[in-house]
């Protein structure tokens, strides 16, 4: 009898660790091929700045491919200056205080930046600077479908962040979602802008450590455990970014961001300065984060 209770034993223990292995098995990962499909879907259909041909197109493209994924993806309208913008907000489970997943998805109406003044007028195509971070949430849709977490996470396209020559007329998307959070006020919020420069660098944003210092930690650790060393420790630039918005609204929020990009603004970004593994790279650090390291609310 006690051989056989032995027995039961490690026979239970082998199952106790057979499932904890299954689980570490069930983290997923980004396709960086797909990704990046998903960035030059964006830019094919060109500037998507508000009132364009490209930005109408850009809304449908984005809704369509999440309703595929999401439990629920919809449209969360506001005007600026009588132009009509949308966000686009995609909901994976069910219950109060979600995890937020954000990006914007407009592009710059002028490249100021640019070094020839002739385009200074220019709408960018806005291959890193929109289409990188929505590509990899796009991504992340689809492997939520596959996998899904524990707990509600919502993912929130935001529009109107690129709009003005001034902050005053930037980040209309974030601050109208901080005022109205739909499906309901998340807990923590992770934005990625400027994802998928080729030569990928993220520090520390000051603003994000200031706001949510364990999120930061968590999100770097992160990264160090699966060896992406384009996430540095050290402290980058500040950033006046669509987390300022949440910030001021409560809501802890950090900003992964590459902001040494020399095409900032330019109409050279496009997507040949841009890279699937770069991609890979944050969407693995963002899933594995959501599912090692945020348990239920």
């Amino acid at each position: 009898m006690k051989c056989l209770k032995k027995i039961l034993s490690a026979f239970l223990l082998l199952l106790l660790w057979a499932g904890f292995d299954a689980r570490a098995q069930r983290i997923p990962q980004i396709d960086a091929d797909r990704a990046m499909a998903y960035l030059t879907a964006q830019t094919d259909l060109g500037p998507r700045n508000p009132g364009s041909k490209g930005h109408a197109a850009g809304r449908d493209y984005l809704l369509n491919e999440l309703k595929e994924w999401a439990d629920d993806a919809y449209l969360q309208p506001f005007t600026h200056k009588k132009i009509q913008m949308w966000n686009i907000v995609a909901v994976f489970g069910e219950g109060e205080k979600p995890v937020l997943l954000c990006a914007h998805w407009d592009t710059r109406p002028f490249a100021e930046h640019d070094p020839t003044p002739a385009n200074r007028k220019t709408p960018i195509l806005g291959a890193n600077d929109g289409a990188s971070g929505v590509a990899i949430l796009l991504e992340i849709a689809r492997q939520l479908h596959e996998t899904p977490l524990p707990y509600p996470v919502v993912i929130v396209l935001f529009d109107g962040e690129d709009y003005g020559r001034t902050t005053a007329e930037m980040f209309l998307g974030s601050t109208h979602y901080a005022k109205n959070p739909i499906p309901s006020k998340p807990r923590f919020a992770i934005l990625l802008d400027m994802v998928g420069d080729a030569d990928l660098s993220i520090p520390i944003e000051p603003f994000s450590q200031q706001a949510a210092p364990e999120l930061v930690k968590g999100v770097w650790e992160t990264a160090h455990e699966i060896g992406a060393d384009a996430f540095s420790t050290k402290i980058g630039p500040a950033v006046l970014d669509d987390h300022i918005p949440l910030i001021k609204a409560g809501i802890p929020a950090i900003d992964i961001i590459d902001f040494s990009y020399p095409y900032w603004h330019t109409i050279a970004d496009t997507p040949d300065k841009c890279s699937p593994q770069s991609l890979k790279t944050v969407g693995d650090v963002t899933l594995r984060y959501l599912f090692t390291r945020v348990s239920p609310p």
